[in-house]
């Protein structure tokens, strides 16, 4: 599943084809992704102008100019592309088309939603698995969305702070991995950039919440907002489905300190140690008993 430096590097691609535009026309080719559409989900976006695309964890936010918010989720495999005004296409996978045959554009068999703007441009939601979503709420009761209303701080923003990480597990008994993907704890950390921050921080995974309180909640905190600014600014990693909105691969995969390096050297200077893997609760974790106390 993509994770929020994947999410926010799509923003950051959607952003300027959406932002200032009007939804002309919308093409909803199913009743469902991972859930039903709104009963009035094309009628209540028909004719509206996107004003602002936010991101909460790895939800994206469209602010329209009647006070919905349209709510986007990702998913295991969603993607969107973009058709430009010209015609043409930036295709999110290996499928190549015409911009002299605009009729094949969004076509796909799994281009579930089509968005056309009035400047001409494009904009397809394509997911062959279907766990994405879109669904509608109205701006002033956003934040108590049942989608949003548990999430904890963003692990980009300034709620995020040592004290802020004392607090929240100052009594849990839980390992320090399963605490950071409590998403009400904090929104929109996975497995993946996890797994790198707790190296950078120099922590094990199976190390008690409870006992990272004081200099380690500092370390950690740190090497949280790193770790995500590296993935943002490299444009995600691309694992399996996940790709760029312009089809281009995402390159923080190849910074990996420790996922995915199961009985490879450590990277740290000095470090004999290799990369060890682990299983909590049911998911990997990657670790150098060496660097990671």
């Amino acid at each position: 599943m993509p994770e929020l430096p994947e999410v926010e590097t799509v923003r950051r691609g959607l952003e300027p084809v959406l932002v200032g535009q009007q939804i002309k026309h919308v093409q909803q080719r199913r009743a469902d992704l991972r859930f039903p559409f709104p009963p009035d989900f094309v009628s209540r976006l028909k004719g509206r102008k996107v004003e602002a695309l936010r991101r909460r964890a790895k939800y994206m936010l469209a602010e329209l100019d009647d006070g919905a918010v349209l709510i986007m989720h990702l998913g295991m495999s969603g993607r969107f592309y973009i058709v430009a005004p010209n015609g043409q296409a930036t295709a999110p996978d290996t499928r190549v088309y015409d911009s002299a045959h605009p009729e094949e554009i969004g076509e796909g068999k799994h281009d579930h939603v089509v968005f056309d703007l009035a400047n001409g441009a494009r904009v397809v939601y394509c997911d062959p698995r279907r766990f994405g979503l879109m669904t509608l709420s109205d701006r002033d009761s956003l934040e108590d969305h049942p989608l949003l209303a548990a999430m904890g701080v963003e692990p980009t923003g300034n709620a995020l702070t040592p004290d802020y990480l004392n607090t929240a597990f100052r009594d849990k008994k839980t390992p320090i991995k399963a605490a950071l993907l409590d998403q009400r704890i904090i929104a929109g950390l996975g497995n993946i950039y996890v797994c790198e921050a707790l190296f950078y921080a120099g922590i094990s995974p199976k190390r008690l919440a409870k006992s990272i309180p004081g200099k380690r909640s500092a370390r950690l905190t740190e090497a949280i907002r790193t770790v995500i600014r590296r993935a943002i600014e490299a444009g995600g990693s691309s694992l399996r489905d996940y790709v760029q909105t312009d089809g281009e691969l995402g390159y923080f995969q190849h910074e990996f300190a420790v996922y995915g390096r199961e009985g490879e050297k450590c990277v740290a200077k000095g470090c004999s140690g290799m990369v060890k893997r682990i299983v909590q609760s049911g998911r990997s974790s990657f670790y150098c008993p060496k660097c990671q106390r």
